[in-house]
């Protein structure tokens, strides 16, 4: 047998063999269904300006610690805008998605990172919502049990821009 006819046997061996042993595995199991809602959270009165402006002052703080620029927009429940922040050097874009991000957590009553995890998880599906920016920053602002609104940034890593929503949010209780 020659040489070149030999590797393609071994080749074509491995791909049959590959391929049985990957038919042969068994089909995941589906997830439960849970009996109860994931995030729902009750809607409460709409967070005020005086009440947006501190929570963005707390944003503003933590983007100082680091020496990061970012925009940073606050949002009621319906998603529109309330409040908005942004260093002067941040990135044009970065206006847009904060909004984005912030109108996200709010109207889907969730953190944004939630959807950004179902996606790295392989469920690319939850790209097909509308009006979803999967991608971490975005958190719902909430005061005694009930949704007041939301805050997103954006400006830095994912990883940054959730640093900095966190602190935010967690100035509200």
């Amino acid at each position: 047998m020659k040489p070149l006819a030999s590797t393609i046997l071994v080749i074509s061996a491995t791909l049959l063999l590959g391929s049985t042993a990957q038919a042969q595995s068994p089909a995941p199991m589906p997830a439960p269904i849970p009996e109860t809602m994931p995030f729902e959270i009750p809607f409460g009165t709409p967070i005020t300006l005086d009440h947006a402006k501190k929570v963005g002052a707390a944003a503003e703080e933590e983007m100082n610690h680091h020496g990061w620029k970012m925009a940073c927009a606050v949002v009621e429940p319906t998603g529109d805008l309330v409040y908005f922040i942004k260093h002067d050097g941040t990135q044009y874009a970065s206006i847009a998605i904060s909004q984005g991000k912030a109108r996200t957590a709010a109207t889907f009553r969730r953190p944004t990172k939630v959807f950004q995890d179902l996606i790295n998880g392989g469920q690319p599906v939850i790209l097909s919502f509308p009006g979803i920016v999967a991608t971490e920053g975005g958190i719902p602002l909430v005061e005694n049990g009930k949704l007041i609104g939301a805050i997103g940034c954006s400006g830095g890593s994912s990883a940054q821009d959730g640093v900095v929503a966190k602190a935010a949010a967690d100035t509200v209780k």
